[in-house]
């Protein structure tokens, strides 16, 4: 009977053992697959710091913080390469999707538009939507339209019938510079001519 009760003793600490082992080995397994690229690394909160070139990522998951180590920083996050540690740091705007510093987005989310690196949902007064870049373009405001022109034809101003006059308008500097897309900046119509020009000289009707 004490060998019978001696055996199973044996078999369930055999069991225990062996339970034991398989719950390291696939914790060990886990801990060496989060922790790739890490240079030191916690069982509770993953790399802490990384090999050279890479990034290391933190993120929250309720209150506990966990890091990773990736070669480039996910949507929404922006790499910062220091002395000791690279780090992934995260865009300010939640509606930017890739960010050239922390208050300087370069991509916005779906249904927000880019404008001077801030997103907008709608683009500010004086800025067009377009729609194939995600971006608000600033619309070109003329200034005033000049008085019209003399009546030529040909360069001249008399000897025919029929003549056209012009004006203009200015774009600002501004404008001019960042190539913005502006209305007609030139206008023309038809006009009547003197038919005879001064001293005499005439030329025949158009």
């Amino acid at each position: 009977m004490q060998w019978i009760i001696f055996m199973l003793l044996l078999f369930i600490s055999s069991m225990e053992m062996l339970t034991q082992n398989r719950w390291k080995k696939q914790a060990s397994a886990g801990l060496l697959e989060n922790c790739t690229g890490c240079v030191l690394c916690s069982e509770d909160n993953g790399c802490i710091t990384c090999h050279h070139r890479l990034f290391l990522l933190i993120w929250r998951d309720g209150i506990r913080q966990y890091g990773m180590c990736v070669h480039t920083c996910p949507p929404g996050y922006f790499g910062v390469r220091g002395l000791e540690v690279n780090r992934c740091t995260k865009c300010r705007s939640p509606s930017c999707e890739s960010c050239f510093s922390r208050d300087f987005c370069m991509k916005c989310k779906d249904k927000f538009y880019l404008y001077k690196g801030q997103c907008f949902r709608q683009c500010p007064s004086g800025t067009a939507a377009q729609p194939g870049t995600r971006e608000c373009q600033e619309t070109c405001e003329p200034g005033p339209w000049s008085e019209w022109s003399a009546c030529t034809h040909e360069s001249r101003t008399c000897g025919c019938k029929w003549g056209v006059e012009t004006r203009v308008r200015e774009v600002p500097e501004a404008a001019r510079e960042e190539g913005t897309a502006c209305p007609a900046l030139l206008e023309t119509r038809r006009c009547r001519m003197k038919k005879h020009c001064p001293g005499g000289e005439h030329r025949a009707a158009g």
